[in-house]
């Protein structure tokens, strides 16, 4: 009896990886074990959900039955996987060995929890799952006024959606500027601008200490001395890749867990893929990066072993009060930002020391010209 690959979790790195193995081959076994319910959905679109006017159901494509029959797959839900056997090649399963010939890990990332004081730190949410956005959107309804902890993509989308959905919105973050880790200070007092006109007020270069529960809502200490009082407080301060099975399992990691260009982790027979995977030193926690590894993956899985390859890859950030789309430089790379704006639209171009065009930040109508730029730019691996 042959065995079947096995992939650890059922997020868009994992359901890819198993249509893109299913593209190439239809014989092979194939399980697919999740610690939740399993469905299939497009996880980026939970945070622009709002203006669409989705639930966490509508956002739903496929149940994990669908998503079996269509993959031809064994799909296992609710089942966190603790351990791994690595000498027998197997997955424990409630303490019974599940044997595999190649075992994925997809296992994807974990929300960064803030330090909070107070009687109300606990209630604090993040959204990273389909059931977290379950919980956001029923505890948000009949609410007003919303504070979001973070000015990174993700807190920037939220604020965005949500104040399309006519909420009040306060974003806290240290930062001088949204989205300070991807773009120059300047472009990113272009969309607090941008964002202020829709309703959003940002409290930066300071953080939240206290979060108090209230009668009808909470208030927020922050390190400037000002207080809020808010209705809800959201976290979106970022994501680490979940590494704890493999480090229990003596695989190694740094960041993410640490692969190759074949996506294979220091153990034999064990991959790593999509937000929990640290490829070449790179964590890439978007979509472009998870559909080219799980390409190529699918390949090596299928007997052609097969790098994988990085272009520049630029990130759209869905922030519609004015669009963005980013292709930052490498960290600590020598060079300067040319910045030109053309009417509302900016171009804002990292060029190295030797000339050439290293990184890009483009805003509003400009954002549909990045592939032009894309090419322009030396491929990551």
């Amino acid at each position: 009896m042959q065995l079947p690959i096995v992939i650890i979790g059922t997020g868009l790195a994992g359901y890819q990886l198993a249509r893109e193995f299913r593209r190439l081959n239809q014989k092979t076994p194939l399980t697919i074990i999740t610690a939740d319910e399993g469905e299939s959905y497009p996880k980026p679109q939970l945070s622009t959900a709002l203006t669409q006017g989705k639930t966490s159901t509508s956002l739903i494509s496929a149940s994990a039955e669908a998503m079996a029959i269509q993959l031809n797959a064994t799909i296992i839900t609710k089942c966190p996987i603790t351990a791994l056997d690595i000498p027998n090649n197997a997955v424990l399963i409630r303490d019974e060995p599940l044997h595999y010939q190649s075992l994925v890990l997809a296992c994807g990332a974990e929300v960064i929890k803030p330090q909070l004081k107070g009687s109300g730190a606990k209630e604090v949410l993040s959204v990273n799952h389909i059931y977290h956005y379950a919980t956001f959107q029923e505890l948000i309804r009949n609410k007003k006024t919303i504070a979001i902890l973070g000015a990174g993509l993700i807190g920037c989308e939220f604020a965005n959606d949500l104040s399309n959905a006519g909420y009040k919105v306060h974003v806290i973050a240290p930062a001088k500027a949204p989205l300070d880790l991807l773009i120059p200070e300047n472009i990113g007092k272009i969309l607090q601008t941008a964002l202020e006109e829709n309703n959003v007020t940002f409290h930066l270069g300071c953080t939240a200490t206290r979060v108090e529960k209230m009668i009808n809502g909470y208030n927020l200490e922050l390190t400037n001395g000002n207080e809020l009082e808010v209705d809800f407080v959201l976290s979106a301060i970022g994501l680490k890749p979940h590494i704890e099975l493999a480090e229990k399992s003596e695989i190694k990691t740094s960041r993410g867990i640490l692969v190759n260009r074949y996506l294979e982790t220091s153990v034999k027979n064990i991959y790593a893929l999509g937000d929990c995977a640290e490829v070449e030193g790179h964590v890439l926690p978007y979509i472009a990066p998870i559909l080219n590894c799980a390409k190529a993956l699918a390949q090596t899985l299928n007997g052609n072993p097969t790098p994988v390859l990085y272009p520049a890859m630029p990130v759209v950030v869905k922030t519609p009060a004015h669009p963005i789309a980013v292709c930052p430089p490498p960290k600590g790379m020598p060079g300067e930002w040319m910045i030109e704006t053309k009417e509302n639209d900016t171009y804002a171009l990292f060029y190295n020391q030797d000339k050439n065009l290293a990184g890009f930040v483009l805003t509003n109508n400009a954002v549909k010209e990045r592939a032009t730029y894309a090419k322009q730019l030396p491929s990551l691996i």
